[in-house]
């Protein structure tokens, strides 16, 4: 892998109540990063806001659903300026780029800045979704690592994989270890939403879903180790 790009949920970056920053949890997260960047891996990542707000929540609350979104967006920025903070601390370059600019506070994102920043080593946070209301940050993960030409789009999660119905309902739920994108959408799966999993198809970006809460995932995913997670991939 030369260029990935990992996606992160608020919610795993939340204390045990559920909510608000664990600095431990970004620590952790910010060590097994470092793996990467110190063979020379180009690593972005794009970090949800479910440990603070969520549009769609507080659309079902009665508000404006894209005032809503636009509160979920400033949400990821301050995720994001926490992982940076984190990492700077390591000694690990960093730059948050938000879809939005926040003058004084986070850049903008722009693809070619973002492109020279991976290139000079720089760990990119991507903030602020895709800028527009009504869109997931998983489809701001699957279009960021087409723009940026990613080789691998990383899905940090709470489960070991994709299964073939929920494994905390069902006893006898199937863990595939590699699915194609076709059958994830056929089947309905809940891997990512539709149009993320789409983009990811259209532009032939595997996407590698694993555990994020069990230790040293992603110093085992850059080794190599087999049996971790699920590949969704390009059906020859």
């Amino acid at each position: 892998m030369n260029r990935i790009l990992i996606k992160l949920s608020g919610e795993a970056l939340a204390h045990e109540s559920g909510f608000g920053i664990d600095r431990e949890t970004i620590a952790r997260f910010a060590n097994e990063i470092e793996s990467y960047v110190k063979i020379g891996v180009q690593v972005a990542v794009v970090v949800g806001a479910g440990n603070i707000l969520r549009g769609a929540t507080v659309s079902a609350q009665g508000s404006d659903r894209v005032r809503g979104d636009h509160m979920g967006m400033l949400a990821t920025a301050i995720n994001g300026l926490a992982i940076k903070d984190v990492l700077l601390g390591l000694g690990i370059a960093c730059e948050v780029l938000n879809a939005v600019e926040i003058p004084a506070i986070v850049a903008g994102f722009h693809r070619d800045r973002c492109d020279d920043l991976l290139k000079q080593g720089f760990v990119t946070v991507l903030t602020g979704g895709t800028g527009s209301p009504f869109f997931t940050t998983d489809s701001a993960a699957a279009l960021r690592a087409a723009e940026l030409g990613v080789d691998v789009l990383l899905k940090a999660t709470k489960v070991d994989g994709i299964y073939d119905k929920d494994p905390k309902q069902y006893d006898d739920a199937k863990r595939f270890d590699s699915i194609s994108y076709q059958e994830v959408l056929s089947r309905g799966l809940k891997v990512m939403d539709t149009s993320a999993v789409a983009l990811c198809q259209e532009n032939n970006i595997p996407i590698k879903v694993f555990d994020f809460t069990e230790p040293e995932q992603l110093r085992k995913l850059l080794s190599g180790e087999d049996g971790l997670g699920t590949l969704v991939f390009q059906e020859s």
